[in-house]
């Protein structure tokens, strides 16, 4: 192992206890060879009005050059809001580059979740979505996102200087493989930035079985020439940190390749 591989393995591990110190049973371990974790954040730990789930993945190069890959998982999370609290999450690690920032990350959310809950109240229809969903979050931490959420998640601003891209890329669509009950299904296009995604999700969801699945999975990695670093992100659609394991499988097999997104389709098959 590389002195700072190792370094960073151990910044990593002493940062993983420190949060499990301070958050206790709120700080979740989805997978830890993966280094992939999750915290549920409130604005009141006796009373909570709003909660979000945060899902981190660590790659090897954290702290020291590359920021965690997160997720932001609430079922009221939507549009400007969450552009808004993703760059402030972004910012907060441009200003602390080489520094731990996960505790200032969730201290963050924390933040906007009390001025949420001081300035407006939830809905009936968004604090039952939110109670129900929490139930599911007591058992691993991850809220279930609809296919259209994950379409809007992507609607976000990248690079001014990045010339966007408005073509649909070409999709590889893999053979389904059936396994008792349940059907799987690939599908690849390369793609240059986040609107792309946007676009291959929409093409997809013309599907109807595609639309319809039990979980429709992916990730995407975007190497950006001018700032010589990725752009990634993954969801898991209730699917327990499967879109973070399909990106570390990208982390892992294509970094000399070509920028992708790769998408997983799980089909329930229905007895007949």
């Amino acid at each position: 192992m590389a002195e700072g591989d190792a370094g960073s393995d151990q910044r990593q591990n002493e940062e993983i206890e420190a949060m499990a110190a301070i958050y206790g049973e709120e700080w979740c371990v989805i997978d830890d060879c993966a280094k992939i974790f999750c915290i549920r954040i409130s604005d009141d730990i006796d009373d909570p009005k709003w909660t979000l789930c945060l899902q981190v993945m660590l790659p090897d190069e954290y702290p020291g050059t590359a920021p965690p890959i997160y997720q932001l998982n609430a079922p009221w999370l939507k549009g400007q809001e969450r552009a808004d609290l993703s760059n402030s999450l972004e910012e907060i690690y441009i200003q602390n580059i080489g520094e731990s920032i996960l505790y200032l990350w969730v201290e963050k959310i924390r933040d906007v979740l009390i001025q949420k809950s001081q300035m407006t109240e939830p809905g009936p229809d968004v604090k039952k979505k939110t109670e129900e969903e929490d139930v599911e979050c007591e058992d691993d931490l991850i809220l279930a996102c609809q296919p259209e959420s994950s379409v809007k998640a992507l609607d976000f601003d990248i690079s001014e200087n990045r010339t966007e891209v408005e073509e649909l890329p070409p999709i590889d669509h893999g053979i389904p493989i059936t396994d008792r009950r349940s059907t799987f299904q690939a599908h690849l296009a390369p793609v240059v930035c986040p609107k792309q995604v946007k676009m291959v999700l929409s093409k997809l969801y013309e599907n109807k079985k595609i639309a319809s699945a039990t979980h429709n999975i992916y990730a995407y990695r975007i190497y950006c020439e001018d700032k010589q670093t990725f752009l990634q992100d993954c969801e898991d659609d209730g699917e327990t940190a499967a879109g973070g394991r399909l990106l570390h499988l990208m982390e892992m097999g294509i970094a000399e390749a070509a920028s992708k997104a790769c998408f997983a389709v799980h089909i329930m098959k229905l007895p007949f």
